[in-house]
C-alpha cells in the first residue's frame, strides 16, 4: 500500500494567509456600511436600498463565517478528526448559499408586492447612498478577487455575495436615476427583483457545490473512467477496482484505489508509475493505492466499478 500526501504546505499556508487578510478587511468594510445603507433605505423609503442592505447583512454573516472557517480550517488534525477542520469551510459555504437563496426569495416577494402600489422614494438620497455602496463593493470585490476565489469554495461564496451587492448598488443607482428624471417609483421594486434573481442564481450554485462536496462527489474535472484507463494501461496491472475519488474541500481532492497485479511484477515500480500518472493527469496529490496479488483480492460488490 502506498500513500502520496504531498500537499504543498507552503502554498497552502500562503493562500490561507491571503484569504484571511482579504476576508478580514472585507468584513470590516461591509459590516460598517451595512448600517449606513439600512438607515438610508428607511429614510428614503427605498426597497432597493433595503434589499442591498439586507444583502450586506447576509454578506457580513457570510464573511464572518468564511473567516471563521479559514481560522478553524488551519487547526491540526486530531485522533477524532483525522482530516482536521477543513470541512468547516464547506459548512460555511453551505450556510452562505442558504442565506443567499432565502434572502433573495424574500426580497423578490417584497418587490412583487410593491409593484401594484409603488411607494414614494427620495431619489436624491437613494442615489448618494447607492453610489457610496457601489464604491465600497468595488473595493471589497477587488480585495476578495486577490484571494483563492477559483480554488476555494468558501472564499468564492463570499465573493459572490459581494458581487450580488455590487449589482444591487448598480440597480439602485439606475432606479434612482429613473425616479429623479421621470418620477418612475416603480423602478425601485423592479431593480430589486432583477438583482434578487441574479443573486438567487449565484446562491443556488454555491448551495449545489457545497452539497456535492458534503456528499463526497468527485471533482467535475476528473472523469472516473479515464482514471481507470490510465491505471489499466500500466504494465502488469490486471484489474482496477474499489476506486474512490472525492473532495475534502474544493482544493483538497483525494483518491483511493486497489490494483490487482501479476504475482511476479515489480510492485514498487507499479506504485511509482501509478502515482506519477495520476498526479500528472488529475492533479490529485492525496492518493492511496493498495497493490494486491490474485489471492489477496477482496471483492466488494457495493464498491466495484464493473
Amino acid at each position: 500500500m502506498s500513500h502520496n500526501h504531498a500537499h504543498g504546505g507552503h502554498s497552502h499556508s500562503h493562500s490561507h494567509t491571503t484569504n484571511k487578510r482579504a476576508l478580514t478587511f472585507s468584513f470590516l468594510l461591509i459590516a460598517g456600511f451595512m448600517f449606513v445603507e439600512f438607515i438610508g433605505g428607511i429614510l428614503t423609503n427605498s426597497l432597493a436600498l433595503l434589499s442591498d442592505a439586507g444583502h450586506m447583512l447576509s454578506d457580513s454573516v457570510a464573511l464572518g463565517l468564511s473567516l471563521a472557517a479559514i481560522i478553524f480550517g488551519q487547526k491540526a488534525a486530531t485522533i477524532e478528526k483525522t482530516y482536521g477542520y477543513k470541512r468547516f469551510e464547506i459548512l460555511a459555504a453551505l450556510l452562505n448559499g442558504i442565506a443567499l437563496v432565502a434572502l433573495s426569495a424574500y426580497i423578490l416577494y417584497e418587490a412583487i408586492v410593491r409593484l401594484s402600489s409603488p411607494p414614494q422614494v427620495i431619489g436624491k438620497g437613494m442615489m448618494i447612498i447607492a453610489i457610496i455602496g457601489l464604491l465600497i463593493n468595488i473595493v471589497v470585490a477587488w480585495i476578495l478577487s486577490r484571494g483563492e476565489t477559483k480554488e476555494n469554495l468558501n472564499v468564492r461564496s463570499a465573493f459572490l455575495h459581494v458581487l450580488g451587492d455590487l449589482l444591487g448598488s448598480v440597480g439602485a443607482i439606475i432606479a434612482a436615476l429613473l425616479i429623479l428624471l421621470f418620477g418612475w417609483n416603480i423602478a425601485d421594486p423592479i431593480a430589486s427583483m432583477i438583482v434578487s434573481i441574479i443573486v438567487l442564481y449565484s446562491g443556488w450554485h454555491i448551495l449545489k457545490d457545497s452539497v456535492n462536496i458534503l456528499m463526497e462527489s468527485k471533482p467535475s474535472n476528473i472523469h472516473t473512467h479515464e482514471v481507470v484507463d490510465i491505471l489499466s494501461a500500466i504494465p502488469d496491472v490486471e484489474d482496477v477496482h474499489d476506486l474512490h475519488i472525492w473532495m475534502i474541500t474544493q482544493e483538497f481532492p483525494s483518491l483511493t484505489v486497489h490494483l490487482r497485479v501479476k504475482n511476479d511484477s515489480d510492485r514498487d515500480l507499479i506504485l511509482e508509475q501509478a502515482l506519477e500518472a495520476l498526479a500528472d493527469h488529475t492533479g490529485i496529490k492525496h492518493i492511496t493505492i493498495q497493490i494486491e496479488g490474485r489471492k489477496l483480492k477482496v471483492e466488494e460488490p457495493c464498491c466495484t466499478l464493473y
